[in-house]
């Protein structure tokens, strides 16, 4: 029993103890933190899960915590964050906020509560935020703002947006509190009551938002209560969302006109001939000076006669984008438009699908200066229909963006747009150039011209040499030899260009753009070229991280240089070396092997003289090139005995009694008394001897070597004549040592030592380690000084030399 109980309670203990391991990390779960945090303190905790907020540093300025799935701000989620001027919690699922929960944000200036689902506002959480100067509120559940007014107290505000699919009523004191702004946008799709007055005390108010699609179809009273309340001449007024099918769906428009709006734009209309009709008749001499139209859907059939007599003079500029028509077979607007375009001077039709227009509605364009028709589908041959040969077309024009469309030929765009005498900026890019003609005819104002995005490959002279912009950007051009005396800025990004074009080519040029091409490299003296260029880019190419350019670079991000690198100074990466690769040049640190090549090859040699002469002198000290000589002669010299064994047998060998081996400068001793005393014995009974000296015995022309090896192996024996002058002399070492080779492997007998005067063993040289242990080995004769000892001296001798046939 005793066994499982303890069990028991060592699992009992084990689970206690898992329970609260799990609450402390539930209750870490609750409060994460998030680090994500610039150098300029802006924290972003965006698309992080939070499920809370989360602790973040109090030294943050902005707080990023859009797309979390936050549900409650608490009062101490934010307690601390007084520092904090922009709180971003759009996007999550807010449902709760504590009324005290933004109180210590003094410094707030922008919060944003948008796409989250809060039933209500609570004037609360505003009350302590004095500073707050954005705040945007759309798409939450509230049917209505609330009172007291949510928005009492700040003072500061000037950006306010809120509504949303609920917002059903807008009261007579709502916006207390909100004086002036900048910018409101009211999202009131749904809006079913609104108080006369309630936005009219904001005043004054810059631009007005409004999506008051429900309200402009089924209830025209409070659409125009609403417009008549915000219409002021200096108010730009948006309406978004509009569905205007009749008459009576454009009256709202009327207040706009009594207010005198000046600036107007419609977004996402759809709009049929009779509510177009209704429009042109409300705004007739309305001072509209700009309408713009982003998302026109046209339901009829352009039928515009009735509006023929409309006055819109004072229009100074008409924008459409993204024009539809529904029935386009039936339509036949384009034909009966023609008195809505002769006034303004600013003409834009985007991304429209427009083919054409008839060459009638271009001449009635008397006034127009700027017109867009880029994103369209223009084609060489209705750009021709377009400009026709007509006198005074377009005479005022000065910027003609056609970009983006389906032209092909720079000759024939060049030669129908010469006819504008005024034209100063040309966009044609985009489009589907590959040829650039040898010679154009352009207008000669021409100042700007963008042929960018096409397909060119080579520049010619038919580019005007008036340009002062040039843009030709995402090309496939790889070399620029046009010479443009005054170009002002030039644009080559997105092209083949191996190195920048040559300075002496634009004397006036202040800016160049080269970024994305294959430059492997630039200096100072491309730079020196350029006379006035103040401003370049050259990132994102392959550059080849040569010491001189990575620190040519280096200066120049530093602002030594009169050309300031106004490009992130990480898009200047190394392409190689391949070590370097991805490396941003401004990171990258060389060796010395690669910056100084020349010091460093001069070190080395240096060095390597150095140790070769170390070595030199060490090898010299030890003897070791005697000692290399010796075994090159030795070795050939046992080569030459095993050829001369083979040929003939020792005895035949033999011709001399003895070799003589001494030194040059104890000649006179050897011929004056050895050779006589042994060759010519004054002794009737003494033998003549015969002894081999190298003056007189050996071969002339054989190289010494062989004639010392000959001299040896043909002599019974061998005498030394020692001496100082024996041991300093290198051929005497030779014969000495040639002499041990014989008696020990050619099978010789003993050497005779002669000493001429006293030569202690340890004074020999350590190199003659042969004599050294000749003399400790064998008996050596000395030449006695006194003139009665000699004649034993002269019988020992002959003794020795006769010691072979005893």
């Amino acid at each position: 029993m005793g066994q499982p109980s303890c069990c028991c309670c060592t699992f009992l203990l084990l689970l206690s103890v898992t329970l609260c391991r799990g609450q402390r990390l539930n209750a870490d779960d609750g409060r994460s933190s998030c680090s994500r945090c610039n150098l300029q303190l802006f924290c972003n905790c965006s698309h992080s899960r939070f499920m809370h907020v989360p602790l973040v540093t109090d030294r943050a300025l902005a707080l990023d915590l859009s797309f979390n799935n936050i549900t409650v701000v608490t009062d101490d989620d934010l307690a601390g964050h007084r520092l904090l001027r922009v709180l971003d919690l759009r996007g999550n699922s807010l449902s709760v906020i504590h009324p005290s929960a933004f109180d210590s944000l003094w410094s707030l200036e922008e919060l944003d509560l948008s796409d989250n689902q809060l039933p209500a506002l609570n004037h609360s959480w505003f009350r302590k935020l004095e500073a707050l100067q954005r705040l945007n509120l759309l798409n939450n559940p509230y049917r209505y703002l609330g009172s007291p007014s949510v928005f009492y107290g700040l003072i500061r505000l000037r950006r306010l947006a809120f509504g949303g699919p609920a917002l059903e009523e807008l009261r007579r004191g709502d916006l207390c509190g909100v004086t002036q702004l900048e910018e409101l946008t009211v999202h009131g799709n749904n809006l079913s009551s609104y108080d006369s007055g309630a936005l009219a005390d904001i005043w004054p108010l810059g631009r007005v938002t409004l999506s008051l699609h429900g309200p402009f179809l089924t209830n025209v009273p409070l659409a125009s209560a609403v417009l008549a309340d915000v219409s002021y001449p200096e108010t730009s007024v948006i309406l978004k969302d509009l569905h205007l099918i009749g008459n009576l769906s454009v009256q709202p428009l009327r207040e706009s006109a009594r207010g005198r709006v000046r600036s107007l734009s419609l977004q996402n209309l759809s709009i049929s001939d009779e509510a177009l009709v209704g429009f042109l008749v409300v705004s007739d001499g309305m001072p509209l000076t700009t309408l713009s139209v982003d998302g026109l859907t046209l339901t009829g059939e352009g039928r515009l006669e009735h509006a023929s007599w409309t006055d819109h003079r004072s229009m100074d500029e008409f924008f459409v984008r993204k024009l539809v028509v529904l029935d386009i077979f039936k339509f036949v607007m384009t034909a009966k438009m023609n008195f809505l375009l002769q006034y303004q001077r600013k003409l834009s039709f985007i991304d429209s699908k427009l083919f054409l227009f008839s060459c009638q509605t271009i001449q009635l364009m008397v006034s127009v200066q700027y017109l867009d028709l880029s994103d369209n589908l223009l084609t060489d041959l209705t750009l021709g229909c377009m400009l026709c040969e007509k006198d005074g077309l377009l005479k005022d024009l000065r910027v003609l963006n056609m970009s983006g469309n389906i032209l092909k030929s720079l000759s024939t765009v060049s030669r129908l747009v010469a006819k504008l005498t005024k034209l100063t900026h040309l966009d044609i890019s985009r489009n589907s150039y590959s040829f650039m003609p040898s010679s154009c005819s352009w207008p000669s104002t021409l100042r700007f011209l963008n042929i960018s995005r096409a397909k060119l490959t080579t520049i010619s002279p038919c580019l005007p040499t008036s340009l002062e912009v040039l843009d030709l950007n995402n090309n496939d051009l790889s070399a620029f030899t046009l010479p443009l005396p005054a170009l002002r800025e030039l644009y080559l990004s997105g092209n083949k260009f191996l190195r920048l074009p040559s300075g002496k080519l634009f004397p006036n040029l202040q800016t160049l753009t080269i970024q994305s091409n294959t430059l492997n490299t630039f200096g100072h003296s491309d730079l020196r070229s350029y006379r006035r260029l103040q401003t370049l880019q050259a990132g994102q190419n392959k550059f080849i991280c040569s010491c001189d350019f990575v620190t040519f670079l280096r200066s120049q991000f530093k602002g030594d240089g009169d050309v300031k690198l106004t490009d992130e100074g990480d898009s200047y990466v190394c392409d190689s070396p391949l070590y370097l690769q991805g490396e941003p040049v401004g990171r990258v640190r060389l060796s010395v092997f690669m910056c100084q090549r020349v010091l460093f090859v001069s070190v080395c040699c240096g060095l390597a003289l150095f140790v070769w002469i170390l070595i030199c002198f060490l090898l010299w000290k030890l003897h070791t090139f005697w000692y290399l000589k010796m075994t090159w002669a030795w070795l050939k010299a046992k080569r030459s005995s095993k050829v001369r064994k083979s040929k003939d047998s020792l005895e035949a060998l033999l011709s001399f009694d003895a070799f003589v081996s001494y030194s040059e400068r104890d000649a006179g001793w050897v011929e004056n008394f050895l050779v006589p005393e042994l060759e010519e014995p004054r002794e009737t009974d003494s033998q003549p001897l015969t002894l081999c000296l190298h003056k007189r015995d050996f071969i002339p022309g054989q190289w010494i070597v062989d004639n010392i090896m000959s001299a040896i192996e043909r002599s019974r024996r061998t005498i030394f004549v020692l001496s100082e002058n024996f041991v300093q002399s290198d051929w005497c070492r030779y014969e000495l040592d040639f002499s041990h080779f014989w008696l020990f492997d050619a099978g010789g007998d003993a050497a005779i030592l002669i000493l001429l005067e006293p030569l202690a063993k340890d004074n020999v040289p350590k190199r003659f380690c042969k004599l050294r242990k000749l003399m400790s080995s064998t008996t050596y004769l000395e030449w006695p000084q006194e003139e009665e000892r000699r004649e034993e001296f002269w019988r020992s001798l002959r003794s020795a030399l006769k010691g072979e046939d005893d």
